[in-house]
């Protein structure tokens, strides 16, 4: 189990620091050219690259909503939820540390919402709470869903993890704009404790919309393609 919730650690570490570390120290100059896609792309690449890395050892989680939503469908041990969560956000708010230590060793720099997650004026694009509820519940779900469809029987071994990343990556190109995109309460929870104040009132939403997709993502994964 160790080894497991360091694999863990690991990944979700990799998952923050890469993405958020994008958005925090690349996409916030126009002249390096990464911007919106990139940042989107850089959380897909996080996820491929680990699930390669670690994911033999743990699963490749990396994200407490994927833990439960796996648990629900009865693919991952029940008696490691708790365990792997607290793994995910140990490696989460170790790696916004270190991006916080990084960025903020540039003299002026203004860190502003530090990749935090929000809605209302706190979405990149004015959108209301519902709408972030939505989204994330949505998007949840369906992320559940690849990587329920993908980790299959049915499907030839060894992709996975790029069916996995070019789902983040299109997530995320379809949410930044909306909530910043979390589908994933250990990197909100990371970033939202170097934000403060209105990232930890928000925070909750990114806690309780991608879990509760994650549970309908395995609902409808039992239903609709466990037994083809």
């Amino acid at each position: 189990m160790q080894k497991r919730l360091a694999a863990e650690a690991l990944g979700t570490f990799w998952l923050v620091f890469g993405g958020c570390g994008s958005a925090v120290l690349a996409a916030a100059f126009p002249e390096l050219g990464i911007g919106f896609y990139g940042v989107a792309l850089a959380f897909g690449l996080t996820v491929l690259t680990m699930a390669y890395a670690v994911g033999g050892i743990s699963g490749g989680h990396f994200n407490p909503a994927v833990t439960v939503g796996l648990t629900v469908a009865g693919k991952s041990d029940a008696n490691a939820l708790v365990p792997y969560i607290i793994a995910q956000l140990v490696g989460a708010v170790l790696a916004a540390t270190t991006l916080y230590i990084v960025a903020s060793g540039k003299a002026g720099v203004d860190l502003g919402g530090f990749a935090a997650n929000g809605y209302g004026e706190h979405s990149p694009g004015g959108y209301s709470m519902v709408s972030g509820f939505v989204i994330e519940t949505v998007l949840t779900a369906f992320f559940l869903i690849i990587i329920l469809g993908s980790i299959h029987g049915r499907v030839p071994k060894g992709f996975a993890p790029i069916a996995i990343g070019l789902g983040l990556t299109l997530i995320h190109l379809i949410s930044i704009p909306v909530t910043n995109t979390s589908v994933n309460p250990a990197r909100s929870t990371s970033q939202a404790l170097f934000a403060g104040g209105w990232a930890i009132g928000q925070l909750w939403m990114f806690w309780v919309a991608p879990i509760l997709g994650a549970v309908i993502g395995a609902v409808i994964w039992k239903a609709v393609g466990e037994n083809d």
